[in-house]
């Protein structure tokens, strides 16, 4: 058997959009549901088999309203087939508050959501509020990846699921190195609190901030970790020059698994090992 073979197949999340860029930040910022769908399918022939989505609204700000979701889902669904897992996302963007996002996922009820722990671990939602969502998340069978933002949320998730606020389901991580701030630049050296404090089961993802994104997800992908990369973060290739879309992003990190001998993980097996998760 190869090492190709043995490998943990790694996930390309495609992040093509995000709740603040628009089209002057670039012109190939997906901003519509047909926008969405092109360039889905770019990036899954690029080598992506999640897409994580944000929608806007007529002014082209971030929106959770679940018509405009269903919209572009549908429409990325129509271009994509079954080879994209589509995640939505529930953060709040100064926007909204938890509640609002909570409600918008259960009526949207979609295939895979991300969740902000620290948006949602609010003193008016409490743990009860918690323990409704997540034991709502894991009745329905969404597919849930949790996002933090430092290890200080990691241990809180921790903490959480030893105290069963958080039900045993197939959950997964992401790790933010960074924050939305100007002339942000994540370092890989970000990676190492997370993976220092990670003792769970849960796969994890990565995210990073400007240009070196890529060197951030090298080291993921090296670490065993899977990677979300662009234009919602970053908008630079590994050398330093302007993306010219989304999927060349991806194909840099499709690139690099394929250099550690990771083989990229399809849409089918992200289902199939979600499923798997409900019956151990």
């Amino acid at each position: 058997m190869t090492s190709t073979e043995t490998a943990v197949p790694m996930l390309i999340t495609a992040a093509p959009n995000g709740a603040y860029k628009q089209a002057a930040d670039h012109a190939a910022v997906p901003l519509t549901a047909a926008a969405l769908a092109s360039t889905a399918k770019a990036c899954m022939d690029a080598g992506a088999a999640m897409l994580h989505l944000h929608v806007r609204d007529a002014q082209g700000r971030h929106s959770l309203d679940v018509a405009t979701y269903r919209e572009a889902l549908a429409a990325v669904r129509a271009a994509v087939g079954s080879e994209m897992v589509l995640q939505v996302t529930s953060e709040a963007a100064k926007v909204y508050q938890a509640p609002a996002q909570m409600a918008m996922v259960r009526e949207l009820r979609p295939e895979a959501v991300s969740v902000g722990l620290r948006e949602l671990d609010q003193p008016d939602i409490g743990d009860a509020g918690l323990a409704s969502f997540f034991g709502w998340l894991a009745a329905e069978r969404v597919m849930t990846q949790v996002i933090l933002y430092d290890a200080a949320d990691l241990l809180r998730w921790q903490a959480l699921r030893r105290a069963g606020v958080v039900p045993d389901a197939p959950w997964s991580l992401l790790f933010v190195l960074g924050r939305y701030s100007v002339g942000q630049r994540s370092s890989p050296s970000d990676l190492l609190p997370f993976v220092g404090a990670h003792t769970g089961a849960e796969p994890w993802s990565m995210c990073a901030f400007g240009p070196t994104e890529h060197a951030c997800a090298v080291a993921a992908a090296a670490l065993g970790g899977h990677v979300r990369v662009g234009f919602e973060n970053n908008l630079f290739l590994k050398d330093g020059s302007l993306a010219p879309h989304n999927a060349a992003l991806v194909a840099q990190a499709a690139d690099a698994a394929a250099c550690l001998g990771r083989p990229l993980a399809t849409a089918d097996q992200l289902r199939a090992a979600h499923a798997l998760g409900y019956s151990n």
